[in-house]
């Protein structure tokens, strides 16, 4: 495991004709990802912040996501749009 102590390190990878990426194996030892992790991509502008995701967190979100289908009517679309 790669050890980081407030170290910025960049890495580049190019996307795939499928938009696939490969996550190079240093970025993978610092999240300690393994093939069949789930990951997440939080987004701010033009910046990605990917982090690793246990299996509690996709539970939750999984969870969290079926209860928000019943705000998501065209109904809603028209009341919120301008929100």
């Amino acid at each position: 495991m790669i050890e980081v102590k407030s170290k910025t390190m960049a890495f580049t990878s190019r996307i795939s004709s499928k938009g696939q990426i490969t996550i190079p194996k240093e970025v993978r030892a610092v999240l300690c990802a393994v093939p069949g992790d789930l990951v997440a991509y939080e987004v701010e502008g033009n910046v990605v912040t990917l982090r690793r995701i246990g299996p509690c967190d996709a539970a939750y979100h999984a969870a969290l996501s079926q209860t928000l289908d019943e705000w998501n009517s065209a109904e809603d679309e028209k009341a919120f749009r301008d929100l």
